[in-house]
Protein backbone atom coordinates (compact mmCIF):
# COMPACT_ATOMS: atom_id res chain seq x y z
CA UNK A 1 0.00 0.00 0.00
CA UNK A 2 3.45 2.31 -0.22
CA UNK A 3 6.20 3.72 -2.59
CA UNK A 4 8.95 4.78 -0.79
CA UNK A 5 12.86 5.20 -1.67
CA UNK A 6 15.81 5.01 0.59
CA UNK A 7 19.10 7.02 -0.55
CA UNK A 8 22.66 7.83 0.84
CA UNK A 9 24.07 10.45 -0.66
CA UNK A 10 28.22 9.75 -0.50
CA UNK A 11 29.46 13.15 -1.23
CA UNK A 12 27.48 14.91 2.01
CA UNK A 13 27.01 12.14 4.22
CA UNK A 14 23.49 12.38 4.33
CA UNK A 15 20.56 9.56 4.40
CA UNK A 16 17.22 10.25 3.24
CA UNK A 17 14.11 8.46 2.95
CA UNK A 18 10.50 9.43 1.25
CA UNK A 19 7.30 7.68 1.29
CA UNK A 20 4.04 7.95 -0.05
CA UNK A 21 0.46 6.12 0.17
CA UNK A 22 -2.98 5.63 -0.19
CA UNK A 23 -3.48 5.61 3.58
CA UNK A 24 -3.21 7.33 6.48
CA UNK A 25 0.36 8.53 8.28
CA UNK A 26 3.01 6.76 6.25
CA UNK A 27 5.84 8.41 7.71
CA UNK A 28 4.62 7.45 10.94
CA UNK A 29 4.33 3.72 9.77
CA UNK A 30 7.20 3.92 7.77
CA UNK A 31 10.11 5.76 7.55
CA UNK A 32 12.99 5.15 10.13
CA UNK A 33 16.55 6.32 10.13
CA UNK A 34 19.71 7.83 12.03
CA UNK A 35 23.35 9.03 10.47
CA UNK A 36 24.58 6.01 13.02
CA UNK A 37 22.45 3.07 11.72
CA UNK A 38 21.11 4.48 8.57
CA UNK A 39 18.14 3.92 7.07
CA UNK A 40 14.75 1.18 6.57
CA UNK A 41 10.98 1.32 5.33
CA UNK A 42 8.82 -1.29 6.94
CA UNK A 43 5.65 -1.42 5.09
CA UNK A 44 2.92 -3.73 3.29
CA UNK A 45 -0.79 -5.17 4.05
CA UNK A 46 0.24 -5.85 8.04
CA UNK A 47 3.03 -3.91 8.73
CA UNK A 48 5.71 -4.35 11.84
CA UNK A 49 6.91 -1.13 12.94
CA UNK A 50 9.21 -3.05 14.80
CA UNK A 51 10.97 -4.28 12.08
CA UNK A 52 12.20 -1.04 10.95
CA UNK A 53 13.75 -0.39 14.36
CA UNK A 54 15.14 -4.20 14.69
CA UNK A 55 17.05 -3.40 10.92
CA UNK A 56 18.52 -0.51 12.40
CA UNK A 57 19.89 -2.00 15.26
CA UNK A 58 21.28 -4.37 13.59
CA UNK A 59 23.01 -2.28 11.10
CA UNK A 60 24.54 0.07 13.64
CA UNK A 61 25.76 -2.91 15.10
CA UNK A 62 27.60 -3.41 11.71
CA UNK A 63 25.66 -5.71 9.87
CA UNK A 64 25.45 -5.07 5.96
CA UNK A 65 22.00 -4.12 4.86
CA UNK A 66 20.61 -6.95 2.93
CA UNK A 67 22.55 -9.60 5.80
CA UNK A 68 20.25 -7.29 8.46
CA UNK A 69 16.85 -7.97 6.01
CA UNK A 70 16.92 -11.17 6.18
CA UNK A 71 17.64 -11.72 9.88
CA UNK A 72 14.96 -9.75 10.97
CA UNK A 73 12.56 -11.06 8.52
CA UNK A 74 13.63 -14.74 8.91
CA UNK A 75 12.45 -14.33 12.92
CA UNK A 76 8.78 -13.18 11.95
CA UNK A 77 6.12 -16.51 11.34
CA UNK A 78 3.92 -13.17 9.29
CA UNK A 79 6.55 -12.06 7.14
CA UNK A 80 4.32 -13.07 4.10
CA UNK A 81 1.87 -9.65 4.69
CA UNK A 82 5.06 -7.54 5.11
CA UNK A 83 7.76 -5.71 3.11
CA UNK A 84 11.19 -4.39 4.70
CA UNK A 85 13.96 -2.24 2.30
CA UNK A 86 16.95 -0.79 4.27
CA UNK A 87 20.14 1.48 3.75
CA UNK A 88 23.42 0.72 5.62
CA UNK A 89 25.62 3.30 7.04
CA UNK A 90 27.93 2.32 4.38
CA UNK A 91 25.51 2.81 1.39
CA UNK A 92 24.60 -0.79 1.09
CA UNK A 93 20.95 -1.81 0.29
CA UNK A 94 18.60 -5.11 1.28
CA UNK A 95 14.94 -5.58 0.49
CA UNK A 96 12.39 -7.88 1.03
CA UNK A 97 9.18 -8.62 -0.06
CA UNK A 98 6.39 -11.11 1.23
CA UNK A 99 4.53 -13.62 -0.52
CA UNK A 100 1.08 -12.39 0.11
CA UNK A 101 1.93 -8.36 -0.54
CA UNK A 102 -0.94 -7.16 -2.72
CA UNK A 103 -0.12 -6.79 -6.35
CA UNK A 104 1.73 -5.03 -7.83
CA UNK A 105 4.65 -5.55 -5.39
CA UNK A 106 8.44 -5.51 -5.01
CA UNK A 107 11.64 -3.71 -5.27
CA UNK A 108 14.64 -2.13 -7.10
CA UNK A 109 18.16 -1.36 -5.96
CA UNK A 110 21.06 0.56 -7.26
CA UNK A 111 24.01 1.78 -6.13
CA UNK A 112 23.37 3.56 -2.59
CA UNK A 113 19.24 3.67 -3.11
CA UNK A 114 16.48 1.15 -2.60
CA UNK A 115 13.27 1.15 -3.56
CA UNK A 116 9.64 -0.34 -2.73
CA UNK A 117 6.32 -0.69 -2.78
CA UNK A 118 3.33 -2.58 -2.90
CA UNK A 119 -0.84 -1.79 -4.36
CA UNK A 120 0.81 -0.48 -7.23
CA UNK A 121 -0.94 0.25 -10.65
CA UNK A 122 2.08 -1.49 -12.29
CA UNK A 123 5.82 -2.70 -11.59
CA UNK A 124 6.15 0.95 -14.13
CA UNK A 125 6.03 2.95 -10.38
CA UNK A 126 9.21 1.23 -8.98
CA UNK A 127 11.53 1.84 -12.21
CA UNK A 128 9.92 5.40 -12.69
CA UNK A 129 11.07 6.13 -8.88
CA UNK A 130 14.17 4.75 -9.15
CA UNK A 131 14.92 6.69 -12.74
CA UNK A 132 13.57 9.64 -11.26
CA UNK A 133 15.90 9.59 -8.23
CA UNK A 134 18.94 8.85 -11.01
CA UNK A 135 17.45 11.54 -13.29
CA UNK A 136 17.00 14.40 -10.49
CA UNK A 137 19.53 16.96 -9.84
CA UNK A 138 20.12 18.86 -6.42
CA UNK A 139 20.28 18.10 -2.53
CA UNK A 140 19.12 14.61 -1.59
CA UNK A 141 15.73 15.71 0.24
CA UNK A 142 14.66 17.24 -3.65
CA UNK A 143 16.35 14.31 -5.43
CA UNK A 144 14.09 12.64 -2.87
CA UNK A 145 10.77 14.29 -3.17
CA UNK A 146 11.21 13.89 -7.17
CA UNK A 147 11.37 10.59 -7.01
CA UNK A 148 8.10 10.14 -5.15
CA UNK A 149 6.36 12.65 -7.91
CA UNK A 150 8.03 10.15 -11.19
CA UNK A 151 6.09 7.10 -9.49
CA UNK A 152 2.81 8.92 -9.39
CA UNK A 153 3.27 10.28 -12.86
CA UNK A 154 2.86 6.69 -14.17
CA UNK A 155 0.28 5.81 -11.70
CA UNK A 156 1.61 5.74 -8.05
CA UNK A 157 -0.61 3.90 -5.64
CA UNK A 158 -3.41 1.82 -7.15
CA UNK A 159 -5.72 3.67 -4.62
CA UNK A 160 -4.75 7.02 -4.89
CA UNK A 161 -2.53 8.76 -2.36
CA UNK A 162 -3.43 10.35 0.89
CA UNK A 163 -0.18 10.93 2.92
CA UNK A 164 3.83 11.54 1.77
CA UNK A 165 6.79 11.81 4.10
CA UNK A 166 10.50 13.04 3.77
CA UNK A 167 13.01 12.12 6.58
CA UNK A 168 16.75 13.17 5.87
CA UNK A 169 19.68 12.84 8.44
CA UNK A 170 23.09 13.66 8.86
CA UNK A 171 26.09 13.55 11.47
CA UNK A 172 26.30 17.84 10.78
CA UNK A 173 22.94 18.77 9.96
CA UNK A 174 19.60 18.47 12.15
CA UNK A 175 16.87 15.90 11.29
CA UNK A 176 14.49 16.82 8.45
CA UNK A 177 11.19 15.04 9.64
CA UNK A 178 8.61 16.49 7.14
CA UNK A 179 5.13 14.74 7.49
CA UNK A 180 1.54 15.15 5.59
CA UNK A 181 -0.63 12.67 7.29
CA UNK A 182 -3.93 13.61 5.47
CA UNK A 183 -4.23 15.48 2.23
CA UNK A 184 -6.02 15.09 -0.78
CA UNK A 185 -2.62 15.79 -2.78
CA UNK A 186 0.09 15.01 -0.45
CA UNK A 187 3.09 15.28 -2.55
CA UNK A 188 1.69 19.17 -3.30
CA UNK A 189 1.38 19.45 0.16
CA UNK A 190 4.83 17.61 0.99
CA UNK A 191 6.81 20.11 -1.27
CA UNK A 192 4.93 23.20 0.01
CA UNK A 193 6.07 22.12 3.65
CA UNK A 194 9.68 21.39 2.66
CA UNK A 195 10.35 24.67 0.63
CA UNK A 196 8.89 26.28 4.44
CA UNK A 197 11.04 24.04 6.42
CA UNK A 198 14.39 24.79 4.03
CA UNK A 199 14.02 28.29 4.30
CA UNK A 200 13.64 31.75 6.28
CA UNK A 201 14.12 32.01 10.01
CA UNK A 202 13.08 28.00 10.25
CA UNK A 203 16.33 26.96 8.15
CA UNK A 204 18.24 29.41 9.78
CA UNK A 205 16.78 28.30 13.09
CA UNK A 206 17.29 24.58 12.13
CA UNK A 207 20.98 25.25 11.39
CA UNK A 208 21.67 26.07 15.10
CA UNK A 209 20.63 23.58 16.84
CA UNK A 210 23.17 20.43 18.07
CA UNK A 211 24.07 17.84 15.79
CA UNK A 212 26.03 14.32 16.33
CA UNK A 213 29.29 16.09 14.95
CA UNK A 214 28.35 19.66 17.50
CA UNK A 215 26.57 17.85 20.08
CA UNK A 216 27.05 20.60 22.51
CA UNK A 217 26.81 23.53 19.86
CA UNK A 218 24.50 26.26 21.55
CA UNK A 219 24.75 29.92 19.91
CA UNK A 220 22.17 32.30 20.78
CA UNK A 221 19.71 31.94 17.85
CA UNK A 222 18.29 35.33 16.64
CA UNK A 223 15.16 34.51 15.18
CA UNK A 224 12.20 33.49 15.81
CA UNK A 225 11.19 29.83 13.57
CA UNK A 226 7.92 30.30 14.17
CA UNK A 227 5.89 32.35 10.99
CA UNK A 228 3.32 34.62 12.88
Amino acid sequence: MTISILAFDEGTGTYGGAATTGSLCVGGWVLRGDPESGMSASQGSLPSTMWGGDVLGLMRGGLPAADAVRRVVGADAGRDERQLSALDPAGGTGAFTGGNSIATAGSRAARHVVVAGNLLVSGRVLDACLAGFAGAEGPLDRRLLQALDAAAGVGGDARGLLSAALLVVGRDRAPLNLRIDHSEAPLAALAALHRRATSGDYARWAAEVPTLQEPERATPCAVDPIPR
